[in-house]
């Protein structure tokens, strides 16, 4: 469930940074797209690699690709890239993050 919520979370960061201005093609967009790939791509990861303490590492550093993720979505919104109305994709974030955090810590 946790995968397929981040890999609902990449699609949303993808619409949300195609609608930044040009000039942060290799700034934020680049940075966001990327965190964002990486939390369903270590979740994977690290449930393919068998044991229980290396699917928790790998949660770890999904946990904190979205920490990255969401210091980037607080300066988009500060430099008005983000409404202050958009909130869905920050809720998903969020509920990403707390699940994480629980799966990580069991």
């Amino acid at each position: 469930i946790i995968w397929q919520k981040a890999m609902n979370l990449v699609t949303m960061i993808y619409g949300l940074t195609s609608q930044f201005p040009r000039e942060e093609q290799f700034g934020l967009i680049s940075q966001m797209r990327r965190a964002a790939i990486s939390i369903p791509s270590n979740i994977a990861e690290g449930r393919r690699r068998g044991t229980n303490p290396e699917f928790k590492r790998y949660l770890l550093i999904a946990y904190g690709s979205g920490a990255e993720l969401e210091t980037q979505y607080e300066i988009s919104r500060r430099l008005g890239y983000i409404a202050i109305h958009e909130s869905g994709c920050k809720n998903l974030l969020e509920e990403v993050m707390r699940m994480l955090n629980i799966m990580s810590a069991a």
